[in-house]
């Protein structure tokens, strides 16, 4: 994998990976740090989409099966998902970073409406664009809403960064033996249920032919070492691609 390989990434991070170790749900140092790895790529000249989940604040799914109502509990994750946006968009603003952040549930006191045109625009000017508030309905995940803004911004593919370097056939943290994968089908991924992202969020990037690549986001430097095709990553794409 090289660079010109893809020219516009769409990065999905997980509202835990704004956590500190002190249990702080979002954590500064921690933010500025990830703000810091998306700023690298961005001087690379990559345009860049962003949308961060919201479980370091509150997970629609949990908490539904605790009693919430289905509905209310996925629109209080949303809400969670709008302040983590503004978080990095704070982060990134400080080192000089120009960003627009978007919402599914419009909020205009706070950030912008989810427009397409407009997002497309912003990118063109150079802006980091992070979207929030998932699709902006209930029982869909951040995974979910990564997976149709990336179809909708025509992203060459969909970087998912989280606290593993890749796609292994078992949990790597419960089974020390377990294998990597340099490149997995999407169709390996839903047939043997491997913990990429959720269905649907896979079945939409297959049908849009969209890569994901998963990689560690903890690891300083390694989202742009992944892009050079230094880092270590997996490829989630179709059978007969090469990569």
């Amino acid at each position: 994998m090289t660079s010109p390989r893809y020219k516009r990434i769409l990065l999905k991070l997980s509202g835990e990976v704004l956590m500190g170790e002190g249990g702080l749900a979002i954590d500064p140092a921690v933010t500025a740090r990830v703000a810091e790895e998306i700023a690298d790529v961005k001087a690379e000249g990559y345009e860049l989409c962003v949308v961060v989940g919201g479980g370091n604040i509150f997970r629609g799914l949990a908490a539904a099966a605790k009693g919430f109502e289905r509905g209310t509990a996925d629109y209080m994750g949303m809400l969670a998902t709008v302040m983590n946006a503004l978080a990095v968009q704070n982060a990134l603003e400080q080192i000089g970073v120009d960003t627009r952040v978007q919402s599914a549930i419009p909020m205009q006191s706070v950030c912008e409406p989810f427009i397409r045109r407009r997002a497309e625009r912003h990118l063109e000017k150079g802006r980091v664009v992070i979207f929030a508030a998932g699709v902006g309905s209930p029982f869909f995940t951040t995974d979910s809403g990564a997976a149709l803004r990336a179809a909708e911004m025509n992203c060459d593919a969909l970087f998912k960064g989280t606290s593993v370097d890749g796609v292994y056939d078992a949990d790597p943290k419960k089974v020390p033996d377990a294998k990597r994968f340099e490149t997995v089908s999407y169709d390996t991924v839903l047939a043997r249920n491997l913990k990429v992202m959720d269905a649907s969020a896979i079945a939409l990037c297959r049908d849009s032919n969209i890569p994901i690549v998963v990689f560690n986001i903890r690891e300083h430097g390694n989202f742009a070492a992944v892009l050079r095709g230094e880092g270590t990553s997996t490829v989630v794409q179709k059978e007969t691609e090469s990569v």
